[in-house]
């Protein structure tokens, strides 16, 4: 498989917009239109794009009756959520319950594996665990029925206390993409498996892997407080916008890359070929397949891989954003002047790093994680896809 940072950004980016910036207030999903390419209306995805689900908990902390599933995104532009006999329903204002709240949750099985049937669509699946999630229907700017997501990351959202996570997918006409995201938060251990061309994982963690990664964060004084006791660990760019995670982090090392080439050059290899930089009146500028520069970025612009590392998807200026953003979270880009850099025992060597991408990373059986939104750079994302998809497994591990 081709390393997804040569391909079309618009993934990516629509994977980091349904869980959206830090807000005061949960995130309305949105789902770019290319995800969606292909698709009929929702009337007819039950009957044409059916693809069998299965909900497996082997947690050995929660019984199926303890655990919430919720199925939600978006077909044809229209905000849905999937019905327990397999359709899909349109967003409503009506939903919303005397609590302000809808209740999409769809439960488990009794006991044993749950089996549902996955429409053409594209969002995400939440799992929750000893209390039911608050999402709740909303008006978006366009006067549409929408709906408010869960932002673990905000003390003020409902859904702070709730042990909850999600994973990502789009299922459409041209297979079924799908990960384990770490990009905002990293809570529930789970792993998903997806079978049709090739029989795939990811997400699995080791044993003790969740312990593991909550211990080493808290150990770095920088991320402590990220850890939310045994809840949840903050991605750090969230952690910045909450004002418990130095706006600066990432500042002396931004300074020594920007200072460091200015005298020698750094090249890119993208799919369309190898660009060669320098730093230039301030901005780092790339010749060779086209003319890409970049000012120099903030902690922030590093931590959510946006601001002036913002990957447009125009095949060019992106790659080289997302190689750039790649190397600074894995701090690779002093100690190799030619990049991406594919030896993982290279990766989050220095004092400053980012500890939690690290913690996750270390966490998981094949060391593949989302723990940042350019993480699949050269292929270390928790990423798998298949054109002619026949199941899909979504298991709920031991704690």
């Amino acid at each position: 498989m081709a390393s997804r940072h040569q391909r079309n950004l618009t993934r990516r980016k629509m994977l980091f917009a349904l869980g959206g910036a830090a807000v005061a207030v949960p995130a309305i999903a949105t789902i770019a239109p290319h995800a969606l390419a292909g698709q009929s209306g929702s009337s007819a995805t039950a009957a044409n794009g059916s693809l069998p689900v299965t909900i497996v908990n082997t947690s050995g902390s929660f019984s199926n009756t303890s655990v919430h599933l919720y199925v939600v995104g978006n077909v044809d532009g229209k905000q849905v959520r999937l019905t327990p006999d397999g359709t899909v329903a349109s967003i409503a204002l009506s939903d919303n319950g005397a609590d302000g709240y809808t209740d999409y949750a769809i439960p488990l099985a009794g006991s044993g594996d749950t089996k549902l049937s996955l429409p053409y669509m594209s969002g995400r699946i939440y799992l929750s665990l000893g209390e039911k999630l608050k999402f709740k229907a909303v008006t978006d700017g366009n006067g549409n029925a929408a709906l408010q997501y869960p932002a673990g990351w905000v003390k003020s959202d409902p859904n702070y206390g709730i042990l909850h996570d999600c994973a990502e997918f789009t299922h459409n006409a041209a297979g079924m993409f799908c990960n384990t995201t770490m990009v905002d938060m990293f809570s529930i251990p789970m792993s998903i498996r997806l079978t049709g061309d090739k029989d795939q994982t990811a997400g699995t963690l080791r044993d003790g892997g969740r312990a593991a990664a909550f211990a080493a964060v808290k150990q770095v004084e920088e991320f402590a407080q990220l850890v939310v006791d045994d809840t949840r660990i903050i991605a750090p760019g969230h952690g910045l916008d909450a004002g418990i995670f130095s706006k600066d982090y990432f500042a002396p090392y931004i300074d020594e890359v920007w200072s460091t080439y200015t005298g020698k050059d750094l090249k890119v290899t993208t799919n369309v070929g190898t660009f060669t930089g320098r730093v230039r009146g301030e901005r780092f500028t790339f010749d060779g397949p086209a003319s890409v520069s970049f000012a120099k970025p903030s902690t922030r612009d590093v931590l959510f891989c946006d601001g002036n590392l913002a990957a447009p998807n125009d095949g060019t200026t992106g790659p080289v954003a997302a190689v750039l953003g790649a190397g600074f979270n894995r701090s690779t880009l002093l100690s190799n002047p030619a990049q991406p850099t594919t030896d993982p025992a290279t990766f989050y060597q220095t004092a400053l790093t980012n500890h939690y991408a690290k913690a996750i990373h270390a966490a998981t059986k094949d060391g593949k994680a989302y723990g940042f939104a350019f993480d699949d750079v050269a292929d270390f994302a928790s990423y798998i896809q298949d054109t002619s998809p026949t199941a899909f497994t979504l298991t709920l591990t031991a704690f």
